[in-house]
């Protein structure tokens, strides 16, 4: 996972219009190896990514040493250590690759904290994963209609809502596909 590193145009296509153009303060939750962190990084943003998996955070800080990042160890669907020591909101949210990771309790849960979280001009992005869950890994059936409604009860409206195919060999092997969601406050 730490050496795949994806082309950051070619996942994020479908809400690459609604990243900030200037500097902007960037959450990534659930960074993982941190690719899409430098990547914002690297566009001058400043970018708080939070990763609860140590050896993929410390992988991830081993990997852009050099770039002005504040690594966070902490989770969905509280994020409560980032809660407590990032009081100001974000201009963009990216939750890539981690929803599906959640219960329905939980994503109902987190989705009112990633509003609170969000800047009122803001856009949070979010990554629905359809199909087989990787070896290994747990994965629970998520709907973009599920999770519209409680974007809807957080207060945030849907502003893209994109069925796509997968871009891993290996995920359209195994019949994996995504639906590509942003949101903003109404």
């Amino acid at each position: 996972m730490l050496a795949t590193r994806l082309r950051f145009e070619a996942v994020h296509q479908p809400v690459l219009h609604l990243f900030p153009v200037r500097p902007a303060r960037i959450l990534d939750v659930g960074s993982g190896p941190g690719h899409d962190a430098a990547s914002l990084a690297e566009r001058g943003h400043a970018v708080t990514p939070v990763e609860p998996t140590p050896e993929l955070r410390d992988g991830a800080m081993a990997l852009y040493p050099d770039l002005p990042i504040e690594w966070v160890d902490d989770s969905l669907p509280t994020l409560e250590r980032l809660t407590e020591s990032h009081p100001r909101p974000f201009d963009f949210i990216l939750v890539e690759g981690v929803w599906a990771h959640l219960t329905i309790t939980e994503r109902a849960e987190a989705l009112p904290v990633l509003a609170r979280l969000l800047s009122s001009d803001g856009a949070l992005a979010i990554s629905l994963r359809h199909g087989p869950a990787a070896p290994g890994r747990i994965t629970y059936p998520v709907t973009a209609s599920e999770t519209s409604a409680i974007a809807e009860a957080a207060g945030l409206t849907t502003l893209v809502n994109v069925s796509t195919g997968s871009i891993q060999a290996a995920n359209i092997a195994r019949g994996v596909t995504w639906t590509r969601m942003a949101f903003g406050h109404r």
